[in-house]
């Protein structure tokens, strides 16, 4: 709902949001092919649109790296279907227009709230490859070159670099690194991107810099391709069919997964279907006025939420702010440099990298690294909605399996079963009023695994009036990945609530998938496990003052 109760923060939001889309419009627009001019008119539309229709409120859409990638590959192949960018134009378009329908359908289908059961190795192998592909297309534009079309092509011409790279390229790529990663030691009052463009497309006019530039630009406003889009050969439709699913399904999962991280901040619920139907409003907008298709973008929403958006206002001023400098600055734009743009792309790549999976990966079950491992590799190398699918196929396969091994060996009873928190075990019915009143005790049967994800975080939003959460794990004979960072995320929810995590029964796989990432001892103290659960009701009887709620707890202890 569109208020003026938070119309500074939105207002404050959605300016900050927009000089951080900016450079990384431009560079997104640069790499797929289409354009500089491309990737700002899909912010605009895509950020004004999804905005007013999506489902989530602080959400900042646009031109994003995943997307950029598979719009990329779209592009390439209808140019060299055509011949050139003009004649494979209205093909293109059409394609995005259809991508944004299809999302508009996936939501009035009610498809998004399907999306919360992608398992974690999935998403952390398909999100790391999309990480690696935006750096090696960037490797050759990072010394002054033009990038090869490929992947493949990318690296078995790597040679030619010694031979035909630009020293000032290199200089300015470097800088724009530089800047971006050491700028903000200074301040975060600016983005470092935005400085970065700023500072070194003035030292490449002042010094007269010999570098590839964005080159001359469309000025004001974009032009609507309906009539192009009807006009244009429909003899072989299906062509479009594909790569417009592709980009439905990935514009989904981009969306929906900024979405969550949308939500953790602001305590919020978004709505996973709603927010599809905005998206796909904002990309047929897009794709009809020549603009990229994106989604959902993490670092613009985040920082829209830090700079105090709250509503979907701050998302439509962003666009507006975007448009008013399309109108105002845009010829200027046409001095940037390439290489800064391939030095801003170069940052992005590097954090969309999912460093905390690859960091664990020795750590996590042989069969969920594998699963990460094969994603990331197919999606570099083969194609990104494969890799999603066989990573699906693959994961689905490992726990029916894991099911099929835990009914042979009797470990579990029910092992897709969750018990709710109100059931009550026979050893729980005389537990004296005094601990029970400040308790929530929490019951598993069976694994936890990437279904249990949304519950989980549901269940830590839970119980505000309680000092302890206990997880009785006494029936969890394994945690895959996606489960044990579920559960981490659900710990660290009730942790920053003040309330105290107290763990019981707790298995030998389990713990030691707890124990590698540091959930224990970090996140629950080695004196909150419990071998039993009469054990935890002992302790808590004896030591009361050690369970109480954190602040409680804290002020007693300072007290003189």
């Amino acid at each position: 709902m569109i208020t003026t109760k938070h119309l500074t923060g939105d207002i404050y939001g959605g300016v900050t949001a927009a000089i951080v889309a900016l450079p990384l419009a431009l560079a997104f627009g640069v790499q797929s092919g289409m354009g500089a001019i491309a990737g700002l008119y899909g912010a605009i539309a895509l950020g004004f649109f999804a905005a007013l229709f999506g489902g989530t409120e602080t959400q900042i859409s646009g031109p994003t790296g995943p997307m950029t990638v598979v719009s990329s590959a779209v592009i390439a192949t209808e140019i060299a279907t055509h011949g050139s960018v003009e004649a494979a134009f209205p093909t293109i378009i059409a394609t995005f227009v259809l991508a944004g329908i299809l999302l508009v359908v996936m939501g009035v289908l009610r498809i998004g709230q399907y999306i919360r059961y992608m398992p974690y190795p999935v998403v952390s192998g398909f999100m790391s490859g999309i990480g690696l592909i935006i750096i090696i297309f960037q490797i050759f534009p990072f010394f002054g070159m033009k990038a090869p079309p490929t992947i493949i092509e990318t690296f078995t011409d790597i040679g030619a670099i010694a031979s035909g790279m630009n020293f000032q390229a290199v200089l300015l790529s470097a800088a724009t690194l530089a800047i971006i990663y050491l700028f903000p030691k200074v301040t975060t009052k600016v983005p470092s991107t935005l400085v970065a463009l700023f500072v070194l497309t003035i030292v490449s006019v002042l010094f007269g810099m010999d570098v590839p530039i964005i080159g001359d630009i469309p000025k004001g406003l974009p032009e609507v391709h309906i009539d192009t889009i009807l006009g244009m050969d429909w003899h072989h439709p299906m062509a479009m069919v594909i790569p417009a699913l592709t980009l439905a399904a990935l514009g989904a999962i981009d969306s929906l997964l900024t979405s969550v991280v949308a939500d953790n901040m602001t305590k919020t619920q978004h709505d996973s279907n709603k927010e599809l139907i905005g998206q796909g409003i904002g990309n047929a907008v897009a794709g009809l006025i020549g603009g990229l298709p994106g989604a959902g973008a993490t670092m613009r929403t985040v920082v829209n939420i830090r700079s105090g958006g709250k509503t979907r206002l701050s998302g439509m001023i962003h666009a507006v702010i975007l448009l008013l400098v399309l109108v105002g600055v845009g010829a200027y734009a046409k001095l940037i440099p390439l290489p800064v743009l391939a030095g801003i792309l170069i940052s992005v790549g590097i954090g969309i990298i999912d460093y905390k999976g690859l960091k664990h990966i020795t750590h996590v079950p042989r069969a969920d690294a594998a699963v990460m491992l094969i994603v990331m590799l197919m999606t570099v190398f083969v194609d990104l909605l494969q890799a999603v699918a066989v990573g699906m196929v693959l994961a689905a396969i490992l726990f029916m399996k894991q099911m099929a091994d835990l009914a042979e060996s009797k470990a579990v009873s029910g092992a897709l079963s969750e018990l709710e928190g109100s059931q009550v075990y026979p050893d729980e019915t005389d537990i004296p009023d005094e601990i029970k009143n400040k308790i929530h005790i929490h019951h598993f049967e069976g694994p936890i695994f990437f279904g249990f994800a949304n519950h989980l975080k549901e269940m830590a939003k839970a119980h505000p009036d309680v000092c302890v959460v206990i997880f009785r794990m006494e029936k969890v004979p394994s945690v895959d990945q996606s489960g044990m960072y579920a559960l981490e995320d659900a710990i660290l929810e009730l942790e920053a609530r003040g309330i105290n995590v107290v763990l019981t029964g707790l298995q030998s796989q389990p713990e030691d998938m707890l124990r590698n990432i540091k959930v224990i001892p970090e996140l629950v103290e080695e004196e909150h496990l419990f071998d039993t659960f009469d054990k935890a009701i002992s302790a808590m009887k004896e030591n009361r003052s050690r369970f109480d709620c954190k602040e409680k707890r804290e002020a007693s202890s300072q007290e003189p």
